[in-house]
């Protein structure tokens, strides 16, 4: 926690240049222009991946080849701007990227997969913007959903306060969303360095549907590369697939 707390600045400061050179875009480079439609690959759902604070979209690389066969994709990783730090901007970036993705695969739902904050902007998208509409399944990895102690000793960054148990950001995620048509998996850890106490990685809302997953001795980084949740995220799409699906 101390090494992670200690590298977060110069994280940030690293990955804004590099935003700022251009070399990460705002979309994923395998997503088309704007007006182009193809034939879905296959049958099952896209999914988008938006990984966390200060992480690369390489932290999904073994989830990603792990859920390669079982129907689902494309596979994308969306992307945010630090520079503009702020969950609801990401959020609605996010969204506009879900519409892309569901325009060049014949409009079908999407299924998000967020690691760390990119779980919480995942849900924001999902929650009060309307994105349940066209995404049935969030699945969540180690996500603040109730905020973190660590952001209380980190530095004054914005993105963090928002991550403060009792923020505004979270306030507004507490508050009533009747009729909420996405099903929620959060996989949580009992030795989550990051999110502190790691029971706040839990998901529990009175208007969700929720399923709470508590993997034993995992760290956060580790999450989304350990064997057993990357077989339990495979299942939960595999599982999702054979509903019917709402556009």
């Amino acid at each position: 926690m101390t090494v992670r707390l200690a590298g977060l600045p110069l994280d940030l400061a690293l990955w804004g240049v590099r935003q700022f050179a251009g070399l990460l875009g705002t979309v994923d480079r395998r997503l088309l222009p704007d007006d182009t439609e193809i034939e879905p690959a296959v049958s099952g759902m896209p999914v988008v991946f938006v990984h966390g604070l200060a992480d690369r979209p390489s932290i999904f690389s073994k989830l990603q080849n792990g859920l390669r066969g079982c129907g689902a994709g494309p596979f994308v990783t969306a992307t945010y701007n630090v520079l503009n730090p702020d969950i609801r901007v990401a959020a609605r970036m996010l969204g506009e990227q879900v519409e892309r993705v569901r325009k060049q695969n014949g409009g079908r739902p999407v299924c998000l997969i967020g690691h760390s904050m990119g779980g919480l902007i995942a849900r924001y998208y999902v929650q009060r913007l309307g994105g349940d509409a066209h995404v049935p399944l969030v699945i969540t990895l180690a996500t603040p959903h109730s905020g973190t102690a660590m952001a209380l000793w980190a530095p004054p960054h914005p993105v963090l306060r928002q991550l403060r148990p009792g923020s505004p950001l979270l306030a507004e995620l507490a508050e009533p969303c009747a009729g909420c048509r996405t099903q929620f998996v959060a996989f949580y850890s009992n030795l989550d360095e990051a999110v502190i106490p790691s029971s706040r990685a839990r998901l529990d809302h009175p208007d969700l549907l929720v399923r709470n997953v508590l993997v034993d001795g995992v760290g956060h980084l580790m999450l989304p590369v350990y064997g057993t949740v990357i077989h339990d995220v495979r299942e939960v799409l595999t599982e999702a697939m054979e509903l019917p699906l709402a556009g």
